[in-house]
């Protein structure tokens, strides 16, 4: 599978100009995926700085591994496997003292979309897995859409999905689930289908789109590994050091964004206090006030980065 793993970087050259890279620098990829950005923090550090890639991927950490072994790095890069929501027993196993960068690149990649049996799609009869990692998580789609009650589905895609038609959704997967399991891709997307009028469905892409990104996001528990990764990013960002995130939707660029404006912000007492009491001091400073979008260019090549946000925030 190494050789089919193919995935594009999205806004590489932003991304490369908001870490600052060096030479000499520590710079962890907290999403290594096929090492597309990998590669171009790999070059920026060397020949003295040291790469550290994490990604709970198996086929991503062996294709990563490939092609940053064919970059000949003087100094090896350190790959691990984990979920960054782990990033603190992570970055104390590969034993270093701090990091000068760190960057978070959200969105799923194109080879697990592509890669059927992975059960991301909504294309085909793959079976509903979506699992990032199947090897330690035990839940899948499968088992959230046949034992969750119709009140957390609901939920689950009206908050994760943002799918206006959630509680007809939920109520059409609970009725099909009691004549027999929902079981494959392709079940699961006629149930949508049935469920959002003909008229919803002339507009907004693929019917299924959002219902399939809630669960994944269920199953992976994206949302709080994202703010657990997070804070972990800036407690181990050395001073100067920059973070960079990559978001894909609204929850996760509002997650990113209350993050860095929790770091930023300085004392919160009321004016009227003549001394601090709440003892907040600002931790990072902004760089990007709003989010930066990809250029029409790389929309157009790719579009898949066509929602793509990026913030970035510097540890004072």
């Amino acid at each position: 599978m190494t050789a089919e793993y193919r995935h594009t970087p999205v806004m590489l050259t932003e991304c490369m100009e908001a870490l600052q890279l060096e030479d000499g620098k520590i710079v962890c990829d907290c999403t290594l995926g096929g090492a597309g950005h990998s590669m171009e923090i790999a070059r920026g550090i060397s020949p003295h700085g040291l790469l550290i890639g994490i990604d709970q991927d198996d086929m991503a950490l062996s294709a990563a591994q490939a092609r940053l072994a064919a970059c000949d790095l003087e100094t090896e890069p350190i790959l691990l496997k984990g979920n960054f929501g782990d990033l603190d027993s992570l970055l104390q196993q590969a034993e270093v003292p701090g990091i000068d960068g760190v960057l978070f690149d959200l969105g799923i990649s194109s080879p697990q979309v592509d890669f059927s049996q992975r059960g991301f799609s909504y294309h085909g009869n793959a079976p509903l897995d979506m699992r990032m990692d199947p090897g330690t998580q035990t839940i899948t789609a499968a088992e959230v859409l046949n034992t969750y009650s119709q009140h957390d589905l609901t939920r689950i895609i009206q908050t994760y999905g943002q799918e206006r038609w959630a509680s007809r959704i939920a109520q059409f997967i609970v009725q099909a689930r009691r004549k027999e399991p929902l079981e494959r891709a392709d079940q699961l997307v006629e149930l949508i289908k049935q469920a959002i009028p003909a008229s919803a469905r002339r507009s907004g892409g693929h019917p299924a789109r959002r219902t399939f990104q809630a669960l994944r996001i269920e199953v992976n528990q994206e949302m709080e590994v994202l703010k657990k990764g997070l804070d972990a990013a800036v407690r181990w960002l050395n001073p100067g050091g920059r973070i960079a995130v990559l978001s894909y939707h609204s929850l996760e660029d509002s997650i990113v964004k209350d993050a860095f404006k929790r770091f930023s912000q300085g004392c919160t007492c009321p004016p009227d206090i003549p001394v601090c009491t709440c003892g907040n001091v600002p931790v990072l400073k902004l760089v990007t006030r709003k989010p930066q979008a990809p250029s029409t260019e790389e929309v157009e090549s790719n579009p898949r980065a066509r929602s793509a946000r990026l913030r970035v925030a510097q540890k004072l």
